[in-house]
């Protein structure tokens, strides 16, 4: 029986962990050729070794990104192309957790990255892909991460929270520009899910916060959001654009708020700094002057 994806060719950033990783397998399972892309080279050489050992060793490629810089983000939309022969869908799902701490304290700069990764990095990947969809003249899909943290002021630090609601509107706006071209625009808005990015290596601590923060009694994992990701990319979707899936375990409905429920608020309130996730290079934590 063929995969929901077979044939087609799908460009995923951040692919080297969490999400990204657990969507390059699920594409591959399904049939897709995967370009991975991701700053960091050994969570993404990770990444190439568990797709060599599904079987998937043929139909995946890796190339260093830094989503922030558009020679990056077109280079990695080429190799698919190139490699290929064509695209049907990118995952603009690279992020970080970025500038945190008050409001008062937040450095400039870091916040500047935090857009740079998580919205700017967005625009590049749906700008890059939108031109090569359009050329073939045969539509495609363009999924992009957002986060019930775009959804309300609760669910993440400021700059995150401001960058995954321009991710969010962002995603709306270019649907209406690209639906005559039946190429469909979609983003996926997730919860609490068990990432490096989150659990920081330790998933088990996880839990009994999980259990304060939202309804459903099992923890969100990664292939939750690329089941999601799966249905947005395939044709299950022909009639979906311009929307913000909601992936969360009931979080919103029951009101959310993870700042209070998994930090107790020491986020904003006794520290300062910027986390730069997976992507390999340090992050910073200060405490307030």
């Amino acid at each position: 029986m063929a995969g929901r994806l077979e044939g087609k060719v799908a460009v995923v950033t951040g692919g080297g962990n969490g999400i990204g990783r657990a969507t390059v397998l699920r594409f591959l399972q399904e049939g897709a050729r995967v370009v991975v892309a991701d700053l960091n080279e050994a969570t993404g050489a990770e990444t190439m070794e568990l797709a060599g050992r599904a079987g998937g060793k043929e139909r995946a490629r890796f190339v260093k990104t830094d989503v922030a810089a558009e020679g990056d983000v077109e280079r990695a939309v080429a190799l698919a192309t190139r490699e290929f022969g064509g695209l049907d869908c990118i995952f603009n799902n690279a992020g970080v957790a970025g500038a945190f701490g008050p409001i008062t304290h937040l450095d400039a700069g870091e916040w500047d990255y935090t857009f740079a990764v998580l919205v700017k990095g967005v625009f590049l990947g749906i700008k890059h892909a939108a031109r090569v969809l359009r050329a073939q003249g045969r539509g495609g899909s363009i999924v992009n991460t957002a986060s019930i943290a775009g959804l309300s002021g609760g669910d993440g630090p400021q700059a995150y929270s401001a960058a995954k609601a321009a991710v969010i509107n962002l995603t709306r706006a270019v649907a209406i520009e690209l639906a005559p071209d039946r190429i469909r625009v979609n983003a996926i808005c997730p919860g609490a899910i068990l990432t490096p990015l989150l659990h920081r290596g330790n998933p088990e601590l996880m839990q009994p916060l999980l259990e304060k923060y939202q309804p459903w009694p099992d923890a969100g994992l990664p292939e939750d959001i690329a089941a999601a990701a799966l249905f947005l990319a395939s044709d299950d979707a022909r009639f979906v654009t311009g929307s913000a899936m909601v992936v969360d375990g009931g979080a919103t409905a029951r009101g959310g708020n993870a700042i209070e429920a998994l930090a107790g608020g020491q986020m904003t309130s006794l520290a300062v700094g910027v986390d730069r996730g997976t992507t390999g290079q340090e992050g910073d934590v200060r405490a307030l002057t």
